[in-house]
């Protein structure tokens, strides 16, 4: 079984970067299907008040630690987590995997000249990848999305839907998709296409994204405050469990 940890009765990977894409691979080889869905400390308080996020998260089969302070809750319970993963990171690693390897790749979500912007970006910087069919965000017949996914031979999906919005689609219909990889990737989309920057590779390697973000955003200070609430909660519980 897969090393996880468990915070707030929800479970996290404990697998970095390499070792998620090597799982991957061994699963696509033997026709299993893969979802992964990224956690922070926003996410997991609000998994340990509605059950159903709290299903939804622990029903992937990667739950990546993509907050500083799932982090630095391993660290303080003595778990095995030492750097994040990151939605965007993760995505971008799969994108690289497909350009390299010939897999399929489908877009989902976002505003149409958003997706169809990031496409064209991400074709342009990876050299082979082949994306095999994209949608925006606002569809309606979701009968009719499925099946364009499934014609288009994708062997992986990418969701932006925001969350828990796009993990929820992605539960509904991952058994009526013939794709073998899932990922809700919230804005994504909005990054890879050049609308929104990320923050600085300093700030980044640093854990202090959140602070970043909080500056030049400060509409941003509530939302925050999950962070200090969410290790606070972790302290007062066991041992994360495998």
């Amino acid at each position: 079984m897969m090393e996880k940890e468990k915070y707030l009765d929800v479970y996290v990977s404990t697998l970095n970067y390499d070792e998620i894409l090597a799982d991957i691979e061994k699963r696509m080889a033997a026709g299993e299907k893969s979802t992964i869905v990224a956690v922070n400390p926003e996410k997991l308080i609000a998994a340990s008040k509605d059950e159903n996020v709290k299903q939804l998260i622990n029903s992937a089969t990667y739950q990546i630690p993509d907050g500083i302070g799932v982090v630095l809750a391993s660290k303080l319970k003595g778990g095995r987590i030492t750097s994040r993963v990151t939605g965007i990171d993760m995505m971008e690693r799969l994108i690289e995997l497909s350009a390299k390897k010939g897999y399929r790749v489908f877009l989902y979500g976002a505003k149409e000249e958003v997706v169809k912007k990031a496409k064209e970006n991400l074709e342009a910087k990876y050299p082979g990848l082949r994306i095999v069919g994209y949608s925006n965000g606002y569809v309606n017949d979701y009968d009719s999305l499925v099946r364009k996914i499934n014609e288009s031979n994708a062997d992986i999906l990418f969701v932006a839907l925001g969350s828990p919005r796009q993990e929820l689609w992605i539960k509904t219909y991952m058994n009526d998709l013939n794709v073998k990889v899932l990922q809700g990737v919230g804005g994504s989309f909005d990054v890879f296409a050049g609308y929104v920057k990320r923050a600085p590779k300093l700030f980044r390697n640093l854990g202090l994204e959140w602070f970043y973000r909080l500056v030049t955003d400060p509409k941003r200070f509530k939302r925050q405050l999950a962070l200090p609430k969410f290790l606070w909660k972790v302290l007062w519980e066991k041992r994360p469990a495998e």
